[in-house]
Formats: C-alpha cells, structure tokens, sequence
C-alpha cells in the first residue's frame, strides 16, 4: 500500500464520521448542550461579580470543552463496534495508522465546531469581550485542542472494547490533560495580561511540544492498542 492510498483510507474514514455525525446531530446536540451546562453552573456558582467571571472564564471554558469532549470520544468507535465493522476495517489491506488519522481528523472537526458555539457563549456568560491578540488566542486554542482531541481518540481506541468505557475513558484521559489544560489555560491568561513574550510563549513552547510527541506515539502504537 502507498502513502496515497493511506491518505485516501484517511479520507474516507474521516468522511464517514463526520457524515454520519451530520445525519443524526444527536451526538453534537448532546455534547454542545453538557458543554453550555456546564459554563452556566460556574456562572451561577461564581455569582453576578464581575471580575470574578472574567477571570475564572478561561478555566471555565477548557473545563467545559474537557468535560463535554468525553461525550464525542466515546462515540468514536461506537458505530464501528455496534455494527459489527470494526474487524473487518482493522483487516483491511493498508497501514492501520490511518483509521487513527482519519478518526483525529474527524474528533477535530467536532470538537472544533463545539467550540465556535461554546467559546461566545461563555464569552457572554462571563462579560468577556474579544482580546487584542486574538490571533494568538485563537493559537493557543487550537494547540490544546490537537493535544485534548489526540489523547481523547488514543484512548477511546484504548478503551473502546471495555463494557466500562463510558467510566474507563476519564479515568485514562483526565489525568494526562493537566499538562494541556496547565499549558492551555496559563497561556491564555498570560495573553489576556500581556505578557505575551515573558510567560505566555514558554507555555506556547510547552504545547507545541506536548502536542508533537503525543501525536507521534499515538500513531507510532496505535496498531498495538487496538488490538486489546
């Protein structure tokens, strides 16, 4: 098999996902729905101060993508393992990082569009308004989500044949994001102070970083884990 027809496997499985999430809209009703439920619990628990919003709103955020994304990783072998079709596609001629790929892809493209409804919500919710360097927020963003999107779907394949996986899938994934949301969050705040160049680029470095390795080991082992 080529790298062109590994790219196509890629494709095509990333394109099923994503159309068969489009057909039903149950799983992204869902999980937008938990992730505005959980941006109005912290508003009410912080209380009408101010100050107090803008400031607790980043964590808030990453809280809400974190807890609400659990809900699309858990989908993301469902269909597959429901349909009996999970077998057949891992025997299927071709390099099996590619289901990995097209799955990530996939996950990005959910978790991404949660996001473009979450983010203005909370940014409602806690009286925030668009920072001045919103291209490098909109970068840190997108670099905690990769890293958040990698370990949710290397895990939702690690704990995909468990009859547990609804509780397994935390208990693996929660603990390896405190360095994504660590670096996320801090980053995020460091921009909003404007320490851009003192604080928020060593956070930057640290994703960026987080990101390439977990990325690389998760398709480098992949074809081991699903095996399980």
């Amino acid at each position: 098999m080529s790298w062109n027809d590994d790219w196509r496997r890629v494709r095509a499985v990333a394109l099923k996902d994503l159309t068969a999430e489009r057909r039903s809209k149950s799983g992204l009703n869902a999980v937008t729905f938990l992730g505005v439920l959980v941006l109005m619990l912290f508003g009410f628990a912080l209380g009408p101060d101010t100050e107090s919003l803008r400031d607790a709103a980043i964590g808030a955020i990453w809280l809400a993508i974190l807890f609400s994304g659990v809900l699309a990783f858990n989908r993301s072998y469902q269909l597959e393992l429901d349909g009996g079709a999970l077998e057949p596609l891992l025997l299927y001629p071709g390099s099996r990082w590619s289901i990995f790929a097209g799955k990530l892809l996939a996950n990005l493209a959910f978790v991404g569009l949660v996001e473009l409804i979450v983010i203005p919500v909370a940014m409602v919710l806690f009286h925030v308004s668009v920072p001045a360097g919103w291209g490098a927020q909109l970068g840190v963003t997108l670099l905690g989500t990769i890293g958040f999107v990698t370990l949710g779907t290397f895990y939702a394949a690690m704990s995909s044949r468990s009859r547990s996986r609804e509780v397994l899938l935390p208990l693996l994934l929660f603990p390896m994001m405190i360095p994504v949301l660590l670096g996320a969050v801090e980053a995020s705040t460091s921009l909003m102070e404007g320490n851009v160049m003192r604080d928020a680029g060593a956070w930057i470095r640290m994703l960026l970083v987080y990101d390439v390795v977990f990325l690389a080991a998760a398709l480098a082992v992949f074809e081991f884990v699903i095996e399980v």
